[in-house]
């Protein structure tokens, strides 16, 4: 069973670990590919993400409960000039094609409503496999050009 887990401080080293791995990266390839996540950042991070009320930004551990291990990350942010509440679920590459990706993005996505959001998007890469990911999960594309698809939820 996969859940939303609020990670502590000192548990950051999944994320760090998660953000530095090609593989699991490869989706953002068009944006840099992998993300150095020093641990002298960790701590203003996590106020501005974890700690941060959630109609601004949402943080949470995917967690296998079964496994007792974190398998992959889910989040939403409110983008500033759009008011859009974009959102993000990052399944490690050696948990992918396991259902951690469709539960999470469920699971994110009742989090979003009980939390009094209407609508959640997302941007992905033109080139991203995840895009069936969502597709298949409720969300359409509202809009796209030759690097990202723009899609959408209403929840």
């Amino acid at each position: 069973m996969i859940q939303l887990y609020r990670p502590a401080l000192q548990e950051l080293s999944f994320r760090k670990t998660l953000l530095a791995d090609p593989a699991t990266m490869a989706y953002n390839a068009a944006w840099g590919g992998t993300i150095d996540f020093p641990e002298d950042r960790w701590e203003t991070w996590y106020r501005n993400w974890v700690d941060s009320p959630a109609d601004i930004r949402f943080y949470r551990y995917l967690y296998d409960t079964e496994k007792q291990i974190p398998v992959g990350e889910a989040a939403w942010h409110r983008e500033e000039e759009s008011g859009r509440y974009l959102c993000d679920v990052i399944v490690h590459a050696r948990f992918r094609n396991c259902g951690y990706g469709t539960a999470g993005l469920q699971l994110l996505c009742s989090a979003a409503k009980e939390n009094g959001i209407a609508v959640l998007y997302d941007r992905i890469a033109a080139d991203n496999p995840s895009l069936q990911l969502f597709l298949k999960n409720g969300f359409v594309i509202e809009a796209q050009d030759e690097t990202a698809v723009l899609v959408r939820r209403v929840l």
